[in-house]
Parts: C-alpha cells; structure tokens; sequence
C-alpha cells in the first residue's frame, strides 16, 4: 500500500470518528432534547464529568505524539509500514478519548443538560479529534 493510499485510510477514519462522536448526541439531541428532564440535579455533574474526561486525552495524545515523530522519522525506510500501522493503532486508542466529551453530552441530554452546556462539550471532542489529524508534512 502506497503512502497516499494510507493517508486516505486515516482521512476516511478520521471523517468516520467524527461522525461516530456527534451522531449519539444529535440522535438523543432529537428524541429526547424537548423532553422534560429525568433528573435534573444531574446536569451539573454530568457536565463536571464531560469536563473531566478531557484529561484522559492527555496521556494517549502524547503517545499519539511519539508514533507520529516515530512515523515521519520511518519514511521512505522499511520500517515505515510499521510506524503507519503504529501511528494508526495509537489514533484509534485517542479516537475514544477524544469522543468522551460529546458521549457523556449525549447521555445528558435526558436528564436536561443546557444547549450551551452541550455544544461546549461536543466543541471540545471536536477540538480534540482536530488534533489528531495527520499533518501535512507527514508524506
């Protein structure tokens, strides 16, 4: 597989996570968003929560990090299909992280979580799968 064919790959991927990240929230957004709230003493927790689990990224964006320096340093060597696979395995673990934040919007909506509330959080997985990306300069 040739280097344009694998960076198309991770593109479609990258496309394909963003559509997995936003769609629960746009569904649940739908079916439940004019509801009244289940529980609403809940909102406030579960948006420290959607918060918080943008901390998780931190570790798993510098591993992201290190494949990819590992990767731009493999081209045109005969490790270089091995630093993909790398840097794609390493993306994929990030992807989920990198998702939390709508995820846990999308579980709030039910329970009444604020618009301003919940695009905050589905911006900052969204911000966070940006990020992940492959540069430019990467082939």
């Amino acid at each position: 597989m040739t280097r344009k064919e694998v960076r198309r790959r991770l593109a479609i991927a990258w496309w394909r996570q963003v559509g997995y990240t936003l769609a629960p929230l746009l569904v649940l957004g739908y079916l439940f968003g004019g509801g009244e709230p289940v529980l609403p003493v809940l909102q406030m927790p579960l948006f420290i929560v959607g918060l918080t689990s943008l901390f998780l990224t931190l570790p798993l964006f510098s591993a992201y990090k290190r494949a990819l320096v590992a990767t731009e340093a493999a081209l045109g060597r005969a490790e270089e299909p091995g630093a993909w696979q790398e840097l794609a395995r390493r993306r994929a673990r990030a992807f989920l992280a990198a998702g939390l934040p709508a995820w846990i919007a999308a579980l709030a909506v039910p329970f009444g979580l604020n618009t301003v509330a919940l695009i905050l959080l589905a911006l900052s997985s969204l911000v966070l799968l940006y990020l992940y990306r492959i540069p430019r300069q990467l082939g």
